[in-house]
């Protein structure tokens, strides 16, 4: 464990730089998945294609790829637009950081989106027919009931979507992120103990994914507890 010893202070600030990505892309790929999950729900054909496209387009094509591809595919792009009011400008770089959350929430997203449009499915028409019953307007039901509901059904496999962001944060690595794996590999290059620096980061990423884990154990028991209060 010497061999980590002068380590300890950039696996610190690679985690809180990790749980980052992790918060900004999960709320991206929350978005990504409701508004793909309305689009498959929708009569509009057009929104189903691109719907369609966008899961079978991020669900078959390898992660790291679409992290190398959304990364340079950016930078080309914005560099293009600027040099159409300053043909000086030779490169816009992206940052790396910016561009590997928003890859992978885009992965995620396109999981999360069969995810949500299944628990839409699964509300009970009873409660939707109780609301309206009720005087609810539609808006009113979508907040009352449709999401409450849909939550608690498609819980088990977000929480599966939350621990695939946090694994997948170790891809931003090959673009040039200071995250927890491009430390490991700059310790390993000064310390010659590969094994030693990247069980370490095996140990922080058990350890976030445990704590997120256990919360949504919680927030299961919690729905359980409401679900058999109602009943």
């Amino acid at each position: 464990m010497e061999a980590i010893t002068g380590w300890w202070d950039d696996y610190f600030f690679a985690s809180i730089v990790v749980l980052k990505i992790f918060m900004a892309s999960l709320l991206l790929m929350v978005i990504f998945g409701l508004i793909g999950a309305a689009a498959k729900l929708s009569n509009s054909i057009i929104a189903k294609k691109i719907a369609n496209a966008y899961t079978i387009i991020f669900r078959g094509t390898p992660e790291i790829l679409v992290v190398l591809l959304i990364y340079f595919g950016s930078a080309i792009a914005l560099t293009s637009l600027f040099q159409l009011f300053d043909p000086s400008i030779k490169y816009v770089d992206v940052p790396p950081f910016w561009a590997g959350t928003f890859a992978i929430a885009l992965i995620v997203g396109s999981y999360a989106t069969e995810t949500f449009r299944g628990a839409f499915l699964g509300v009970e028409p009873g409660s939707i027919e109780a609301a309206r019953a009720l005087g609810l307007s539609n808006l009113q039901t979508f907040v009352y009931i449709r999401i409450p509901e849909m939550w608690r059904i498609a819980l088990p496999s977000f929480g599966n979507h939350m621990l695939s962001l946090v694994k997948d944060t170790a891809l931003i690595s090959i673009i040039g992120l200071n995250e927890l794996l491009f430390v490991a590999e700059q310790a390993t290059a000064t310390t010659g103990k590969p094994f030693t620096m990247f069980i370490v980061v095996g140990l922080i990423y058990l350890g976030i994914s445990t704590v997120i884990t256990l919360f949504v154990m919680g927030l299961e028991a919690y729905g359980r507890s409401h679900l058999r209060a109602a009943k």
